[in-house]
């Protein structure tokens, strides 16, 4: 396959991966957990349970005939303490159920190894697995995998580009669970009929470049899985970038990769796969990396989907100051939230806790047209000019400087001099021009 011929712009951000060397741990059971039923883009689930039933681990508690959808499992084995509605990260209201539990973890006694014989049927469980992007948009994994030009798709690209300052939960699955990335490797291409997958891994994970070339050799699959070694800069786990740097294919913005006859997995979703297969065990839990200057033990550590950002803090050691700021996720793209009250979802990565001046807002002055956010958009956008745009409420304008490609990956905010929040107001852009395209 003919590769690119230049690098996107990206950036060097500080890497902070403190916890890279932290075998990780496994959390204990919290009394009660918080499972949202809005755990994947599209239809929520609706509960399938009611107040006061017993629960087990891996038994599935909500669901929904929509097409865009993933079922949601309890992580815990317990009682239904409540079914009820809580604010959600992005303001709207989620439906959620409180289970108390029991200590037990109990597993599910329908739990058993799919069977699978073809791709109808890989579909299938990884629909009946609950699984959703890992690493990102938490898309429905199942419907991913099933693209309609199926016949056209020849590539998979694996995405262990842990780009994101902190975070080290992927670096850390590719040193403990790499046979389990094999065998998601090797299912997905033999029902799938693909011929070739490369896996992205920045350079700054040597040990588990090493690794992932040792279990490809060691699995007989040297001529057909590939280690692509990437730089370590910014954003190169944007599928968008990975997908170029890998292939060299331009993937433009609302283009599915499977146009390109590319599917495109995160490691840890692609682990997954590999170990449902074996287990059979629904995505009951998450692999986190904990970090940040308030955080007294950061660590990587398995929790129940559901658990409580406190309680996750708290098997962290707690905090050893006060918070200032709690991420869900990382500092570049993740997502500030209000209260450790939130409950882990499926496709959370990290909870950063920051105090002091890592927590503060820097306070913004004028633009010096610098011209350092154009030079460090991957997609060669003008940042300065879509926020002028969008500050004169011109959809016109924001259409023709191509505002919609903008992916909020920070790069232009981070680069910045005079700390304008270019990224987040190029998200309000997009939020006006559907309002507009609505009226």
């Amino acid at each position: 396959m003919e590769k690119k011929g230049r690098s996107l712009n990206s950036i060097h951000v500080s890497h902070e991966k403190h916890t890279s060397g932290c075998v990780t741990e496994k959390m204990a059971v919290p009394e009660t957990v918080c499972i949202s039923m809005a755990q994947h883009i599209g239809a929520p689930c609706k509960p399938l349970v009611a107040k006061g039933d017993r629960v087990t681990v891996g038994q599935r508690i909500g669901d929904t005939e929509a097409f865009v959808s993933a079922p949601i499992h309890s992580s815990v084995s317990g009682t239904v303490k409540e079914i009820s509605t809580m604010r959600s990260m992005a303001g709207g209201e989620d439906q959620v159920i409180v289970i108390e539990t029991d200590g037990k973890q109990e597993l599910c006694g329908d739990i058993t190894p799919p069977e699978v014989k073809d791709q109808k049927d890989f579909v299938a469980a990884l629909r009946a697995s609950g699984l959703v992007g890992l690493g990102g948009a938490a898309f429905p994994t199942h419907i991913k995998f099933n693209p309609k030009n199926l016949d056209e798709v020849d590539t998979f690209i694996v995405n262990g580009a842990e780009c994101e300052p902190f975070i080290t939960s992927d670096h850390r699955l590719m040193l403990e669970d790499t046979e389990y990335i094999i065998k998601g490797i090797r299912a997905t291409m033999k029902y799938l009929n693909i011929k070739k997958t490369y896996i992205g891994v920045e350079e700054n994970k040597p040990d588990a470049i090493s690794r992932l070339k040792e279990a490809i050799a060691e699995n007989g699959l040297s001529d057909s899985v590939e280690v692509e070694v990437l730089k370590a800069r910014y954003p190169q786990g944007a599928e968008r970038v990975l997908v170029y740097e890998t292939t060299g294919k331009t993937l433009n913005a609302g283009v599915l990769p499977a146009d390109l006859g590319v599917l495109v997995s995160n490691i840890t979703t692609t682990a997954f796969i590999g170990q449902y297969l074996e287990t059979g065990r629904p995505l009951t839990s998450k692999r986190l990396t904990v970090d940040g200057n308030a955080v007294a033990e950061p660590k990587n550590i398995i929790v129940p989907i559901g658990a409580r950002i406190a309680d996750v803090v708290a098997a962290c050691g707690g905090y050893k100051n006060e918070p200032r700021k709690i991420l869900m996720g990382g500092p570049m793209m993740g997502r500030a939230v209000y209260s450790d009250e939130f409950p882990i979802v499926k496709n959370n990565n990290a909870i950063l806790v920051f105090d002091g001046p890592q927590a503060l807002i820097p306070e913004e002055t004028g633009c010096i047209k610098c011209g350092m956010c154009l030079k460090a958009c991957p997609f060669d956008l003008m940042p300065v000019s879509m926020v002028e745009a969008y500050e004169k409420k011109d959809a016109e304008r924001l259409r023709r400087l191509k505002v919609t490609e903008c992916m909020e990956c920070g790069s232009c905010s981070y680069i910045c001099p005079a700390r304008r929040p270019l990224s987040f107001t190029h998200k309000m852009a997009k939020g006006f021009l559907k309002e507009v395209a609505g009226k």
